[in-house]
């Protein structure tokens, strides 16, 4: 019994080495690869924690269907905010479905938006989304550091032909000349 479980165990961790691979490829030649140095304050969070973090909503929307997903992604204290990490949800005409650190913005077109560059944001990441890219480098509003702008990189998922969701995790200042 008990080597009959350690094999299914070998077998599942051999599973998901290739996909632990393919991950590590497409970062490095995506090019997402972040600096080496931490962003402000000492905070860090890793691509690979961010990839986690977003894969493991995905699973949570496989697995309780998109309504009560949404409904945990929209709470600020529950599973899907962790420090700087959160995840939001949009559907493709630009409506957000979920965001926990802005809830007044659910419900709301955002397409047109111009502070912090949120409409061009939206534009960008689901034209990048639909042609099967998960990374992309915005300037997006720290709500943690006083609202300023900051570099971004975020990790979005296509969940069907209507919404996506994603996170992102910040890389220190803007870049002043864009």
């Amino acid at each position: 019994m008990k080597q009959k479980y350690i094999q299914k165990v070998m077998r599942s961790l051999f599973a998901l080495l290739p996909v632990a691979l393919l991950l590590s490829l497409s970062l490095i030649s995506a090019g997402c690869m972040q600096d080496e140095t931490a962003p402000p304050e000492g905070q860090y969070t890793s691509n690979e924690t961010l990839v986690a973090f977003v894969e493991s909503a995905v699973a949570y929307v496989k697995e309780n269907g998109k309504e009560r997903a949404l409904e945990e992604f929209n709470d600020p204290g529950g599973l899907f905010v962790r420090g700087e990490l959160y995840i939001y949800a949009y559907d493709f005409n630009g409506t957000t479905l979920a965001h926990p650190i802005n809830p007044e913005k659910v419900g709301v077109n955002r397409l047109n938006e111009t502070e912090g560059g949120v409409g061009a944001f939206l534009v960008a990441m689901n034209e990048a989304i639909r042609n099967g890219e998960n990374f992309h480098r915005i300037e997006y509003i720290n709500p943690l550091h006083n609202r300023t702008l900051e570099s971004k990189l975020t990790y979005a998922v296509q969940m069907d032909d209507d919404w996506w969701l994603g996170s992102g995790i910040y890389t220190g200042p803007a870049n002043p000349s864009s």
